[in-house]
């Protein structure tokens, strides 16, 4: 077996040649260096790839690279993004962009979406922006760059994208189905967790670099507002654990009115066959989605373990994460960490949810593939809820295979053993990923740069809700 610091130093230096330059810049990472395959739209730097790397080089006092990214892709920020003939909201942010090279001059190509599978819309972008702009100025102290008009503007353009009033009842950001890290179609439009958890960290965020004055208290207030309700919301509505899963198979449907126990008129039949084996006596999670009628039971980790990471998950809730993580272990660690979703969806749920997806195949990719890039949200949770044992245990598992497996994308089976079919090698996430999990776990202090401790604001409104 490869020793750790071999694998340490074979991912540094796979790291920095990922390095992408723009005008003499270093202004991001593409997302795989794959010397076997067409590099397709690989050869570009996505928002979302980019965050653990970003972490990493600000851990190592590198922000130039952070700084840099921020500001060239504020640029690209979409003030009248069209596609066919219709135009896209304000304040969008790129899922992408490369550096094009005419005419002696180098210029930024952003994709919105307009050029991706399905035409699938980036909405977690602009909030990984935000929770990244909090980590360059929590890292560096620069609040100067955030408080730049430029930068205000831009916050604001998120904000009023992400706040604006909806055909919509819920606190839960509304968003299309391939939203998010899961890009296609996956049966996860309308509420899904990962965007809640990502868009309370980027409300959290936007609260601390807002400048003071009229226009950034107005924001402020609005932000206090939403992240009250959307706390309460979650913690309340999202939780599963046997006990509520035993409310839950006891519910009445057809309520009606404020006493209404089932607010969301959810069927006991709808309870999976699988579900009342797998759930254990301790530990519990976050449903994956939430909406009429609708509640999806799968467990979807990055949801998950970033509610924990922000605080949106309370203190039980986030060690009851965690300890479901150790009860189901060979479901969701697996021989390579972490699967994306458990369980995948199959036969005819399949047809119907996936558009019959052939890359999404049953424990595949996107639908219960596992993914090494998820290390890094698991290593962060678990050191923010004293179970850095489950993280240390994970990198043993990570590190028997990911030099050998040439640093792969994503592993498909049940149980992750097979290399994934249509995965590309030397994925720059994979790589970031690993080295940022190790990072948060041989320096605890680094993890503030993207955690949240539990906000005393919302605990007093909590209190008062609930007693009202």
């Amino acid at each position: 077996m490869i020793s750790t610091s071999y694998l340490v130093k074979e991912a540094w230096n796979l790291l920095e040649k990922s390095v992408v330059y723009y005008r003499g810049r270093a202004v991001g990472t593409v997302a795989a260096q794959d010397p076997y395959v067409e590099a397709l739209n690989y050869d570009q730097c996505f928002m979302r790839d980019f965050v653990p790397c970003a972490l990493l080089f600000l851990i190592k006092g590198q922000s130039e690279i952070v700084r840099n990214f921020l500001i060239e892709t504020l640029t690209l920020q979409s003030s009248d993004k069209q596609m066919d003939c219709f135009n896209a909201g304000q304040g969008l942010m790129p899922a992408s962009f490369k550096v094009k090279h005419q005419d002696g001059e180098q210029f930024l190509i952003a994709d919105f979406g307009e050029h991706a599978i399905g035409r699938v819309t980036p909405v977690d972008s602009c909030l990984w922006w935000l929770i990244l702009l909090r980590a360059y100025v929590q890292a560096t102290g620069d609040i100067d760059l955030a408080h730049r008009p430029e930068f205000q503007q831009g916050m604001m353009l998120i904000l009023k994208l992400c706040l604006a009033d909806r055909f919509d009842m819920y606190p839960t950001m509304l968003v299309p189905d391939g939203a998010f890290m899961i890009d296609r179609r996956m049966g996860v439009y309308g509420h899904p967790l990962e965007i809640q958890a990502l868009f309370y960290a980027a409300l959290r965020s936007a609260r601390e670099l807002l400048a003071p004055g009229r226009r950034g208290d107005v924001f402020r207030q609005i932000v206090n507002q939403r992240l009250s309700v959307l706390n309460y919301h979650i913690r309340e509505y999202y939780w599963i654990d046997l006990k509520r899963l035993n409310d839950i198979y006891r519910y009445r449907g057809e309520e009606f009115g404020e006493t209404a126990i089932n607010k969301f008129n959810i069927y006991p039949d709808s309870i999976p066959d699988w579900l009342t084996e797998w759930i254990p006596e301790t530990g519990g999670y976050l449903a994956g989605n939430l909406g009429p009628a609708q509640m999806d039971f799968r467990f979807f980790t990055l949801g998950n373990l970033m509610a924990v990471v922000s605080s949106l998950a309370s203190d039980h809730e986030s060690h009851s994460i965690m300890e479901l993580i150790e009860q189901r272990w060979s479901d969701l660690v697996g021989y390579m960490p972490m699967k994306i979703c458990f369980p995948a969806v199959e036969d005819l749920e399949w047809k119907i949810l996936t558009g019959c997806d052939p890359k999404n195949v049953p424990w595949s990719y996107h639908n219960g593939g596992n993914w090494p890039v998820l290390l890094w949200p698991l290593a962060a949770a678990a050191q923010k809820t004293g179970r850095t044992d489950l993280a240390w245990r994970a990198i043993e598992v990570a590190e028997r295979r990911l030099s050998e497996d040439e640093w792969a994308e994503y592993y498909d089976g049940r149980n992750g053993r097979l290399v994934g079919k249509a995965c590309r090698k030397f994925q720059t996430w994979t790589i970031a990923g690993y080295l940022l999990a190790r990072e948060f776990l041989e320096h605890p202090d680094k993890l503030s740069l993207l955690s949240f401790d539990e906000d005393p604001e919302m605990l007093e409104w909590l209190c008062y809700f609930r007693e009202g």
